[in-house]
C-alpha cells in the first residue's frame, strides 16, 4: 500500500464495533472461563504453548477477535485465513510457507474465521497439517463443529464454547463505548437495560446499536418507549443471512419454551416481515416440539410436521397460517425437556462405556455355533408372560441398571411416569424371585 492510500485509509470512518475491538486478550470481555489464568486457553497462553482449537459460540462473543489475538500472543508468525475468501490455491501457499518456517523450528498459528464454509475435502487437506505441527489451527466458527468441521480434523483440535454475552459484560462495552465518544448515550435507566436486552448477548450488534444512538441529534434521554421506536426506525433489526437471524430465531424459541402465546406471535411474524425462509420457522418448530415440550405432549411433533407439510402444499402466504397455529399450540402446551436430557445422558455414557457387549441372553444366534457357545441362551419372551413383560435386564452385564429418563409430572408425561412406576416394581419382583430361586 502507498503512503498516499495508507493516509487515506487511515482517514476513512471506522464503525464504532471495530474501533473497540480489543487489543490484548485482557481487553475481551465475557469469557473469563477461557481466558482467565485457570481456563484453558488462559493456562495455554501461560505456558507458552498453543494447541489446535476451534472456538465455538454465537455472534458477536469474541471468536474471531480471540483466534486473531491468540496469533498476536504467541510471536509467531501467522496466517490469517477466511473461509470466504479462500481457495485451494490459498491453503496450498499458506502451507507451504509454514513448511518453510517449521524447516527452521518456528510453528506457523493459523486463525480461521469460519471453517465451516470449507467443504469436506478441503477440510481434509488440512489434516495432515494440523497432525504433524506444520500449523496450529485456531477455528471461529458459530455452527456446530460436530456437524460442521471433518471428523478426522475436529479430532486433532479442542473444541472450545464461548459464551453468549451477560449483562455485565454488555455494561462493560458500553462503558468503553461512552469512554472513546466522551459523553453518555441518550437513554435512560430502564432503556440502557433493555438496549442491553435487544443485543441478546451480541456484543457487535450492542455497540451498532450504541453507535445509532450516538449519532441522533436529541435532547434530553430517550426512554424504553422512544428506544424502540428510534432503533427500529434506524437501525436494521433483522437480517435473515446474519445477527438478527440468530436473534429472532432466538427470541421465536424461547418465547415457545416459556409458554407466551402471544410474544411467540410476535416474533414469528417479525420473521416472517423479515423475509425469512418458513421452511426454516418449521424446522425450528419441529424442534422446540421434540426438545422443549417431548412427551409432555406426544401431539406436538405431530403437530409441528403437520404445519410444516401443510405450508410445503399450501405455499405462502397461506401457508403461513399453519406455521402460525403450530406456533400457539407449542407455546400453549406442557413442557418438558426430560426426553431431551435423557438422551443427552444416554450419549454421554455411551461415549464413556465404550463398546461394551449386549448380554448374551439378548445376543443373536443364527447359527449353530452361536447357539452351542451360549448366545441367545436364557432369553425370555416377553409376550410369554402372563403380563407380556419378563423383567430382564437389557444393560451390558458389567455396566449395571442406569436411569437416564425421569418424566416430570407435567401433561401425559405424568401417565409416562406412572408406566415406569409398574415396570420399576415388576421388574423387581421378577428379579428378586429369579435371585430366590
Amino acid at each position: 500500500m502507498s503512503q498516499q492510500s495508507e493516509m487515506f485509509a487511515s482517514q476513512a470512518p471506522r464503525p464504532l464495533a471495530d474501533r473497540l475491538r480489543p487489543e490484548t486478550l485482557a481487553d475481551v470481555v465475557g469469557q473469563d472461563h477461557l481466558l482467565g489464568p485457570e481456563g484453558p486457553v488462559g493456562r495455554m497462553i501461560a505456558s507458552g504453548r498453543l494447541a489446535s482449537m476451534v472456538l465455538w459460540g454465537p455472534p458477536g462473543c469474541g471468536k474471531t477477535t480471540i483466534a486473531r489475538l491468540l496469533a498476536l500472543e504467541t510471536d509467531l508468525e501467522f496466517e490469517p485465513l477466511s473461509a470466504v475468501f479462500s481457495g485451494v490455491a490459498d491453503l496450498r501457499k499458506v502451507f507451504e510457507r509454514a513448511r518453510a518456517r517449521r524447516a527452521s523450528g518456528q510453528g506457523t498459528p493459523l486463525p480461521l474465521a469460519a471453517p465451516h464454509r470449507f467443504h469436506r475435502a478441503q477440510q481434509a487437506g488440512f489434516r495432515p497439517s494440523v497432525e504433524d505441527g506444520t500449523v496450529t489451527l485456531v477455528g471461529a466458527t458459530t455452527e456446530n463443529p460436530s456437524f460442521e468441521i471433518n471428523a478426522a480434523l475436529l479430532s486433532r483440535a479442542q473444541v472450545f464454547v464461548l459464551n453468549r454475552l451477560d449483562e455485565a459484560a454488555l455494561e462493560e462495552l458500553l462503558a468503553r463505548a461512552e469512554e472513546l465518544m466522551a459523553r453518555a448515550l441518550p437513554v435512560d435507566d430502564d432503556a440502557r437495560r433493555a438496549l442491553k436486552a435487544m443485543a441478546d448477548g451480541d456484543g457487535r450488534y450492542l455497540l451498532n446499536l450504541a453507535e445509532e444512538l450516538f449519532a441522533l441529534d436529541v435532547e434530553g434521554v430517550l426512554d424504553t418507549a422512544a428506544l424502540v421506536e428510534t432503533v427500529q426506525k434506524r437501525a436494521p433489526l433483522y437480517d435473515k443471512s446474519q445477527e438478527g437471524h440468530y436473534n429472532l430465531i432466538s427470541a421465536l424459541h424461547k418465547s415457545l419454551r416459556g409458554s407466551d402465546v402471544d410474544a411467540s406471535l410476535y416474533w414469528l411474524a417479525r420473521m416472517l416481515a423479515g423475509g425469512e425462509d418458513p421452511r426454516f420457522i418449521a424446522r425450528r418448530l419441529a424442534r422446540a416440539a421434540v426438545e422443549d415440550i417431548g412427551l409432555a405432549d406426544p401431539d406436538a411433533l405431530p403437530q409441528a410436521l403437520a404445519a410444516w407439510e401443510a405450508y410445503e402444499r399450501i405455499g405462502s402466504p397461506e401457508g403461513e397460517l399453519a406455521l402460525a397455529q403450530c406456533t400457539i399450540y407449542l407455546a400453549s402446551a406442557p413442557k418438558s425437556n426430560a426426553a431431551y436430557k435423557a438422551f443427552g445422558s444416554a450419549m454421554r455414557t455411551a461415549k464413556d462405556t465404550g463398546s461394551l457387549a449386549p448380554p448374551n441372553h439378548i445376543l443373536n444366534a443364527p447359527t449353530s455355533l452361536m447357539k452351542e457357545i451360549g448366545r441367545g441362551a436364557g432369553y425370555a419372551y416377553d409376550h410369554d408372560a402372563e403380563d407380556g413383560f419378563s423383567g430382564q435386564d437389557y444393560f451390558p452385564e458389567s455396566m449395571g441398571r442406569e436411569t437416564f429418563y425421569r418424566p416430570v409430572e407435567r401433561g401425559f408425561e405424568r401417565e409416562i411416569g406412572k408406566r415406569l412406576e409398574y415396570w420399576a416394581r415388576l421388574r423387581g419382583e421378577r428379579q428378586a424371585g429369579g435371585d430366590d430361586a
